[in-house]
């Protein structure tokens, strides 16, 4: 159990539960030495797809859901009840799946790569500011999310598990 063979991306790295709005319950998001960073509730009796990212003390740092009638998957994401970001499936996507996390503070984040596989970067204007990969973990139905130092980690946590969820429709 654990992470594998670190890599040189040098950041945070967590360990992510897959299809976390088909199970519906509480999860604890930990990090590589296994202390526990963020709770993840499911909120299963939701009409949308809604999960909370708390602080290990119980507070709230994001809400993430669903929104309802858009011809792309689309999630919103926010923080304090305004709407911090929204995570956009791309139209056309050749080759590679891509996905736009679009950031209300005037920026744009852009997912790239096997989404399906849990084998993409996440970027900022070229540059890479997390990296999700499966092969650094040995946990079945697990992935590692590796954020860059001074990144808002709670913001692309939370991106990263819309794209799980938006990924294989």
């Amino acid at each position: 159990m654990g992470f594998l063979h670190r890599h040189d991306f040098a950041g945070t790295r967590y360990e992510m539960r897959q299809k976390l709005f088909a199970i519906g319950d509480d999860f604890w998001i930990h990090t590589e030495d296994g202390q526990r960073a963020f709770k993840v509730d499911g909120k299963a009796l939701r009409i949308r797809d809604t999960f909370v990212l708390e602080s290990p003390s119980g507070q709230e740092l994001v809400k993430a859901q669903k929104k309802a009638l858009h011809i792309r998957d689309t999630m919103k994401i926010e923080r304090d009840g305004e709407t911090v970001a929204t995570v956009k499936k791309a139209l056309v996507a050749p080759l590679r799946e891509r996905f736009k996390v679009e950031l209300e503070d005037d920026g744009e984040l852009s997912a790239t790569g096997n989404i399906v596989d849990h084998e993409y970067e996440i970027e900022r204007d070229g540059q890479k500011v997390a990296e999700v990969s499966k092969r650094w973990f040995r946990v079945r139905d697990s992935y590692g999310i590796e954020i860059a130092a001074g990144e808002d980690e709670a913001l692309i946590l939370a991106a990263a598990a819309c794209i799980d969820e938006m990924g294989d429709r």
